[in-house]
């Protein structure tokens, strides 16, 4: 009785595959949204050489622009995001990945522990974050010195968190 809950206990982490075949689906989504962004971004690119877009037109199509190329960076961290955590994840509870371990960028994608895999996705989640700042600092109102400095001490503290996210690399 013993032996068939423990083998039927180790087989229920096949329970996983959902969550990895899900992930892994939405990876690929957002992938695909991102890739559609782009091709839209780029079409309308032409747009800025037009010799009716003058002043202020132009500096608000470019920052538009900007801000949708931000937004892209967004959608292909999301995504990256999602890859890991299905790598990860299948890593983790089904097998390991031979590909993966004779691969020449295993070092990336290869998760030996659920320590690893947060390490991975924190520092991929840090990234979106600061994409996102950075997507909110670009279409900023400054009316004052406090909100430079609002905006400096931000910046600051991006740049702590990215010093503790890589304080154990060295």
């Amino acid at each position: 009785m013993e032996r068939l809950f423990e083998k039927a206990l180790w087989n229920s982490r096949f329970v996983v595959l959902v969550a990895v075949i899900a992930s892994l689906i939405t990876a690929l989504a957002m992938f695909y949204m991102a890739t559609v962004d782009v091709y839209y971004l780029l079409s309308h690119l032409g747009e800025y050489m037009s010799p009716d877009l003058i002043g202020d037109a132009r500096k608000d199509f470019r920052a538009e622009t900007v801000a949708h190329v931000v937004e892209v960076i967004d959608g292909y961290l999301l995504a990256t995001v999602l890859f890991i955590f299905s790598l990860g994840l299948y890593e983790l509870f089904i097998s390991k990945i031979e590909e993966a371990e004779e691969s020449e960028n295993s070092k990336v994608l290869a998760i030996h522990s659920l320590d690893d895999l947060k390490a991975r996705l924190g520092r991929v989640v840090l990234m979106i974050l600061i994409v996102n700042f950075f997507e909110h600092a670009i279409s900023m109102d400054f009316h004052g010195p406090l909100d430079l400095l609002a905006l400096a001490g931000g910046i600051g503290l991006i740049a702590l968190a990215l010093y503790f996210s890589h304080a154990d690399d060295h």
